[in-house]
């Protein structure tokens, strides 16, 4: 393999630092004309005789003449072009029948391609949206205007008047404006009555595109399992495909009109999906709002969301946790009910991102591609290794090419191509002090040996251990019983600084400033509910009047709207010169009523003051 990659040109090859001594140069092409990203790249046996090939959407330079190129090797295998800009390209079996066969699947624009042995097999096309009703209502208007004669003239609608009233309908509609619509607004004002014209006879027609691909295992989850297509599309939605007929199996999309029906309030960019269709599956996307939504398969809405500080650059699932890159140079790790587990700053933007797996040793890390041309690999926070590359990489995949099982693929920012294969020696290990935890974590602690009592104890636990733990849960029993009790007996009395009663939800805390022996007392109470106000309540406070004195010790509390804390302040003043402190009572009363609605123990601190004088 190293040897049919041999490249022409030593001096394009890229720089191997002592780091890099794990990777064998298998090739370098900086004129391989490849310009594509990640998500567009794919290896998989498409003949079934053991060779992988590699799939490249190749978008074509500058984003034009987009093409779908097959490699074996380093040689372009077959080339066929595509009408639109690829968005994903994925392999997946189809069917259970022999030969097992991967098929390639290929988004672009509104349509995914679907070939078999690299022949065209199958045209998926997505379903049209329905075009805004203004919009339609206008297009007919004007398309009236070319039929009708001179005598109606004043109820024409004119090509410039058609060009302000879909401006405003772009700038206020929710639904967007169709194609025709936005190159209609494109055009001269010369132009504008030959395009009605040529278009008069057409209906209205608004197609969303895909702009993210991935696959679900359908019902197994082995390896070469029959697996469903997972598209994410510009109009908000997320479709499953089925393998076999290609229909939609399920659909989301922040529309009420379909039955299987969940949130997602943002376009999707980036797919990660584990489990399977028909038994249970977790879906995490990643949107252009900046969030990441989790989905599972019964539930209507996002279980749970990642809310990002910036935009992401890639996500990637490593076991059980979700390593999302961002435009601020950083990698994040997050597990599937959103809680951040780590976060590494990176010494350059994120281009690209993509798992590796080393099956033969059960690793899976992260590969990340810096504008700096590095190429950096982490497991969780920790760096394992550091490819340096001439250009930047903009796309990334691993895995069996050829022959050889852990092969790196690389595309690079002028179009080039680079190939390393991993030495089968090779052992990762985690970068020395740059992450990851610090080295005194793996130092083994001095545990001393066990003592006699230590073991006699061990024994009796054992010997008697049901009864320890009945002995155990009576006791458990007891504390929850006399915490109830006291709950109760709080509720009763208005102990708490929570209101119990729904006719006044009310909240307090209390806040004592000072060292002695003024302090500034502010207590803090609230209206909870949601719309009525609060009126006719009081405030008293219960304290030793030999400790202590008050300027007013019962008043007045104004109205309470709903949702905000008033501040009510007083001062207490401490008379004794002894540095003995004590509890100020507060209670909220209604006027008319002796019991209080809630009440606070307030304990004052020792007057500092008076002690040093």
């Amino acid at each position: 393999m190293a040897a049919a990659f041999s490249s022409d040109s030593d001096s394009g090859r890229a720089e191997s630092n002592e780091a890099s001594s794990k990777w064998l140069d298998a090739h370098y092409d900086p004129m391989a004309n490849i310009h594509t990203f990640s998500a567009c790249l794919a290896l998989a046996d498409l003949h079934g005789d053991g060779e992988y090939k590699l799939v490249v959407g190749d978008l074509g330079p500058g984003g034009q003449q987009p093409h779908l190129k097959v490699l074996k090797g380093p040689a372009v295998l077959s080339e066929s072009p595509l009408p639109a800009l690829p968005a994903a390209a994925v392999t997946f079996l189809m069917e259970q029948h022999e030969p097992r066969t991967p098929a390639l699947a290929l988004a672009s624009g509104p349509c995914v391609y679907v070939y078999k042995n690299l022949r065209p097999y199958f045209k998926f096309s997505l379903p049209q949206l329905p075009p805004n009703p203004l919009e339609q209502d206008l297009w007919n208007q004007a398309k009236e205007v070319s039929d009708v004669g001179d005598e109606n003239k004043e109820d024409r609608i004119d090509p410039l008047t058609l060009k302000e009233m879909l401006e405003g309908i772009r700038e206020k509609a929710e639904v967007p404006l169709s194609v025709q619509s936005l190159r209609f607004l494109q055009l001269e004002l010369s132009e504008m009555e030959a395009f009605v014209n040529q278009h008069k006879s057409k209906s209205i027609k608004r197609q969303t595109v895909i702009t993210t691909m991935t696959t679900l295992k359908k019902n197994l989850a082995d390896e070469d399992a029959v697996s469903c297509l997972v598209l994410g599309t510009e109009s908000k939605e997320l479709l499953v495909l089925d393998p076999e007929a290609f229909t939609i199996l399920a659909k989301v999309s922040v529309g009420p009109v379909f039955s299987l029906q969940m949130s997602l309030p943002s376009v999707p960019v980036f797919l990660e999906v584990s489990g399977q269709f028909d038994v249970e599956f977790r879906l995490a996307a990643a949107c252009r709002n900046g969030n990441i939504y989790m989905l599972r398969r019964d539930s209507k809405r996002p279980k749970y969301c990642i809310e990002l500080s910036a935009q992401p650059v890639g996500l990637v699932r490593v076991h059980k946790v979700l390593v999302v890159g961002s435009n601020q140079d950083s990698l994040h790790g997050f597990t599937h009910k959103g809680k951040r587990l780590w976060t590494v700053q990176m010494p350059a933007a994120i281009l690209t991102m993509n798992l590796l797996e080393q099956c033969s040793r059960g690793l899976q890390a992260v590969m990340a591609g810096l504008a700096n041309g590095e190429v950096r690999i982490y497991h969780d926070k920790a760096l394992l290794n550091v490819i340096r590359t001439p250009d930047a990489v903009t796309s990334l995949c691993f895995g069996r090419y050829g022959r050889e099982d852990n092969t790196l693929i690389m595309t690079t920012r002028g179009g080039g191509l680079i190939i390393k294969i991993l030495k089968r020696t090779a052992v990762f290990a985690e970068g020395a002090g740059e992450a990851g935890p610090p080295p005194a974590q793996a130092v083994k602690l001095n545990v001393p040996r066990k003592t006699r009592l230590y073991v006699d104890q061990t024994l009796r636990e054992r010997e008697a251990g049901t009864a320890m733990h009945r002995a155990f849960q009576a006791d458990l029993y007891l504390l929850r019983l006399r915490a109830a009790r006291a709950y109760v007996q709080a509720l009763e009395s208005s102990l708490s600084p929570v209101s119990a009663t729904a006719r006044e939800p009310l909240k307090l805390h209390a806040v004592v400033q000072g060292l002695g022996p003024t302090f500034k007392l502010t207590l803090h109470l609230q209206n909870t509910s949601t719309a009525r106000p609060i009126l006719g309540l009081l405030v008293c406070f219960l304290y030793n009047e030999v400790l202590y004195a008050l300027p007013q010790a019962f008043f007045k509390v104004p109205l309470l709207v709903p949702g905000l804390s008033y501040p009510l302040e007083t001062f207490v003043e401490s008379l004794s010169d002894k540095g003995i402190s004590d509890i100020i009572k507060v209670l909220v009363l209604r006027e008319g009523q002796s019991a209080p609605l809630l009440s606070a123990h307030i304990n004052m601190p020792m007057s500092e003051g008076l002690a040093a004088a």
